[in-house]
């Protein structure tokens, strides 16, 4: 049902420690009791011809719903990460097929999808404003975007601690910027944010967000 397809544009970007400790991570209790449930409303909500950005490892895969998803087409820039999706690209109940592309060059025609993922992503991308750029061209108008992304902290003090631990995270973590206020980033790429719910996870600042292409 699922094929791997690699594209023709090369890239450089491989994290291969943070990468293995992602998914040694995501396998146990952070899968089962926070991931799985917040999947399931970002994944699990979409519909049609479906684009992830950034899929990472592919944990995803199984939350796509037969029933309302026709393919997925999924692009992520990491080789190692790449690898890691390639072993569960078995577990989708729907078609899945794996790119190497950065989010802020997709390589589809504008106005391809209905629906766009993103799950923990835009902390790590380059240019988070190009990236949102990119998914809303090639959404369909009035295509959704369901996104869940580690955010800065409205609290001045976790802000500041944020700051500080940015330039370690960035190194150790895949480029993962602590301190992103993706929301506004969002909005200012020209989405419509329809809905938003800010939640915290052991102090770290999450936001759920669904948005639309206008």
């Amino acid at each position: 049902m699922s094929q791997v397809k690699d594209s023709d544009t090369q890239t450089t970007i491989s994290h291969p420690i943070f990468s293995t400790l992602y998914e040694l991570l995501f396998r146990g209790l952070a899968e089962s009791y926070f991931m799985g449930p917040l999947r399931q409303d970002t994944a699990g909500k979409a519909s049609g011809v479906v684009l992830e950005v950034g899929a990472g490892n592919g944990l995803n895969f199984p939350y796509y719903d037969p029933t309302k998803v026709e393919r997925v087409e999924a692009t992520e820039p990491d080789a190692t990460m790449l690898r890691y999706a390639r072993n569960h690209i078995e577990n989708a109940r729907v078609p899945v097929h794996l790119t190497q592309a950065a989010a802020e060059n997709i390589p589809f025609a504008d106005a391809t999808f209905d629906s766009a993922v993103v799950t923990l992503v835009f902390c790590s991308v380059d240019d988070p404003l190009r990236g949102f750029r990119e998914v809303m061209r090639v959404l369909k108008p009035g295509g959704t975007l369901y996104m869940l992304e580690h955010v800065r902290s409205r609290n001045a003090f976790l802000a500041g601690v944020q700051n500080i631990m940015t330039p370690l995270s960035r190194t150790v973590n895949g480029n993962c910027y602590w301190n992103r206020n993706t929301a506004r980033t969002l909005s200012a790429a020209g989405f419509d944010i329809v809905s938003l719910r800010d939640f915290y996870i052991f102090l770290i600042p999450m936001l759920l967000v669904e948005a639309t292409r206008s």
